[in-house]
């Protein structure tokens, strides 16, 4: 029995790898669903523990002169293979379940150009109001408007540079009403969330205010603001 299962329990260790690695790419490149990708994600979780504990087993009560190496394997690999999803997981609970995050939660930045390009999508790019506000406020006390020292006209091309410089694709700028619009996609699901860019002058000063809403899931994890702070510095 002790032999079986220390064959048994890398090759479970591998197949949890297998569907980690997959489980992004694959959606990425429209195999699958999101909703596919996450169970994938959560099967591998399951078989690397199974992975782990099988190895466990198998390394306190290996026969006399039995390799070490097969059950240490299912250890490592099964252990993180189960570390990524559960820290996915803690990092979704220390954040509200909201996906749409804004330096001005008052006057948000509105959409237009993307609009088209959200027809489908499972969120709306309406602003949901005092309710997220509140939420952001309590999360992300940090994420605030940027004024820079110059002119409307210089900051809106360095707004428009810097939104290059992230690698989003840039739907629409409109240099006379002060508006970037673009699609940010994230690198492992390929999500596609939508990102607005509003520069308005400030008694000589101009005042930069970033919008970044996902198109599907209730929680963002983190990323738009995270995107959002990453944005900001490099403006500023």
């Amino acid at each position: 029995m002790n032999t079986r299962i220390r064959r048994l329990a890398p090759l479970i260790a591998v197949i949890a790898v297998l569907l980690l690695l997959g489980a992004g790419p694959g959606t990425r490149l429209g195999i699958w669903d999101f909703r596919t990708g996450f169970l994938l994600l959560r099967w591998g979780a399951y078989l690397g523990i199974l992975a782990a504990g099988l190895g466990l087993i198998s390394l306190l009560w290996r026969a006399p002169g039995a390799r070490p190496g097969p059950a240490l394997i299912a250890i490592v690999l099964g252990g993180l293979t189960a570390l990524v999803p559960y820290r996915w997981m803690q990092k979704a609970k220390q954040v509200p379940p909201i996906h749409d995050i804004t330096t001005d939660v008052e006057r948000p930045p509105q959409f237009q150009a993307v609009l088209p390009l959200r027809t489908g999508a499972a969120n709306q790019a309406e602003y949901g109001g005092p309710e997220v506000a509140a939420q952001q406020r309590q999360a992300y006390p940090d994420v605030v408007p940027l004024v820079l020292e110059a002119p409307a006209d210089v900051a809106f091309g360095r707004a428009l540079e810097a939104a290059r410089g992230m690698g989003w694709e840039i739907v629409a700028s409109d240099s006379s009403a002060g508006r970037i619009e673009a699609t940010a996609t994230t690198a492992w699901f390929g999500f596609k969330d939508d990102v607005v860019v509003r520069v308005t002058p400030d008694d000589g000063r101009s005042r930069v205010d970033v919008r970044s809403v996902s198109r599907v899931g209730m929680s963002d994890v983190g990323t738009n603001a995270a995107r959002i702070r990453a944005y900001l510095a490099r403006l500023r």
